[in-house]
């Protein structure tokens, strides 16, 4: 659910950075009549470690194979952008964040719901000032990840290794707080602050390395940069690739930051990736790959390109990059299109959330704004309302004071209901969504080996990867 308030990209989650503490209180100054006091803005502690109080926000539950988070109550937190100072509160919700009609927005400060500097918003035509600290309390749902639990393959003073499952995030992101590897590490075994030496995308599985202090994510990152460590993959592709090793070098551009698209463009950055068949079952290979740069879904933009995509890739094996499915960048679509098509045939199939993405995500135009360094934003694709049911103006403004107060306790913060109960202006409450299947959230492509100077830690091979396995 695109979570109303402080959009995606811009938020400042009640997470890593969450422990705050007091500057030195500075002298007022006298305020001219009528004019808002603003706070000087807290200092932050720069850690990336998630504690107690964060892994109690929620529990999880297990049904069907998938691991599934109860629905809880969650702040985002953000300072005044640059570009809000002088406009109403009303007016940046009107304008940046349209996942929710500005009748939510309405009802939540009602609720209490939203605060400015830690006191209830109860008037959205409030002018925001430079260094206005906004928490907005929303009512979260994570999507289901698989089951499979996460195994530790090795640990020790310095590192934590294991083997991530597909589906699973590596941290906190978008939609994703509770069902990531940091979280249920956390949760379930205990491991508190690690420090990610190196990223997996989250729909790829396999061998997963995490540092205990920040002294060995240092010297590891130096490796990194020194290219000194070697990565390993094993993925089944279409078809039957060629038997002697192939080398591909086309530089990858990311197309979208919010989906998480990427393709070949001349304008994108250099890319080397080695690839060399393993076997071969008469449909389908079973490919190695040896990436020698790190760039996003490097192994996966390489294989389309050479007309031999991942077989259940949810990306770069879908009819919407045209007859070709994109070998050798063949597409005949702008981006826009391709973005809008890739969509459509994921809505065709209730599968948005493969793509991480859900219809209110596609509503927002925060992207436009906030998109880091992004300098290929897309314009949001418009939802079909049909197929999201949304709260109304009318309902949500004629909700009742006792239904909104439901979720407030006598001190007025927000809190106190079972995290698995409904929400009265929750969206996500209202709607039956279709589960998706554990098979749907396994993608052929697993990381086997990692190397580095002093170390070496594989995987087992996965099933799909036997030579005889046939899907």
């Amino acid at each position: 659910m695109a979570e109303p308030g402080p959009g995606p990209g811009q938020e400042q989650q009640s997470g890593p950075a969450g422990k705050e503490e007091a500057a030195p209180a500075p002298k007022k100054r006298r305020l001219a009549g009528g004019e808002r006091y603003v706070p000087p803005p807290r200092k932050l502690n720069t850690g990336v470690s998630f504690g107690a109080a964060h892994f109690a926000e929620t529990s999880y539950y297990f049904e069907g194979g998938l691991r599934k988070v109860r629905p809880y109550y969650f702040d985002f937190r953000t300072y005044c952008k640059g570009r809000w100072v002088g406009r109403s509160l009303l007016h940046v919700f009107s304008t940046e964040f349209r996942a929710q009609p500005l009748a939510y927005y309405r009802a939540a400060a009602r609720a209490g719901r939203l605060r400015l500097n830690e006191q209830p918003v109860r008037d959205l035509d409030v002018v925001l000032k430079n260094n206005d600290f906004l928490r907005n309390t929303v009512h979260r749902h994570e999507p289901p990840v698989t089951a499979q639990p996460i195994q530790i393959l090795a640990e020790d003073q310095e590192v934590v290794v294991v083997d991530k499952p597909s589906s699973l995030p590596v941290h906190p992101c978008g939609r994703f707080r509770h069902n990531t590897v940091i979280f249920i590490l956390g949760k379930e075994h205990g491991l508190q602050e690690l420090h990610t030496i190196h990223r997996l995308d989250r729909m790829t599985s396999g061998v997963l390395m995490f540092a205990k202090t920040v002294e060995v994510s240092k010297r590891i990152d130096e490796q990194v940069r020194e290219r000194q460590l070697e990565k390993e993959y094993v993925c089944r592709v279409v078809g039957e690739f060629p038997e002697h090793e192939v080398v591909c070098e086309e530089p990858i551009l990311v197309v979208s930051y919010k989906v998480g698209v990427c393709r070949v463009d001349p304008k994108g950055k250099f890319c080397k990736t080695i690839f060399q068949r393993l076997s071969y079952n008469g449909k389908s290979s079973v490919v190695k790959c040896l990436p020698h740069t790190g760039r996003t879904h490097q192994i996966r933009v390489h294989l389309q390109f050479l007309g031999h995509p991942i077989v259940n890739d949810p990306i770069y094996n879908m009819e919407a990059w045209g007859p070709d499915r994109g070998k050798g960048g063949k597409i005949d679509k702008t981006d826009e299109e391709l973005l809008k098509a890739l969509v459509e045939e994921h809505r065709s199939k209730h599968s948005l959330d493969i793509l991480g993405i859900m219809e209110e995500d596609l509503n927002s135009s925060a992207e436009s704004k906030d998109c880091g360094d992004s300098s290929d934003c897309t314009k949001p694709v418009q939802a079909d309302p049909s197929s999201c049911p949304r709260n109304s103006d009318a309902n949500l403004e004629t909700l009742e004071s006792k239904e909104l107060n439901s979720c407030e306790n006598q001190d007025g913060e927000v809190g106190g209901r079972a995290s698995g109960e409904k929400d009265p202006l929750c969206v996500e409450c209202k709607m039956i969504r279709r589960d998706p299947s554990p098979k749907e959230l396994v993608m052929y492509l697993h990381a086997l080996r990692y190397k580095g100077v002093g170390f070496e830690y594989c995987s087992r091979m996965p099933e799909w990867a036997a030579e005889e396995w046939e899907e």
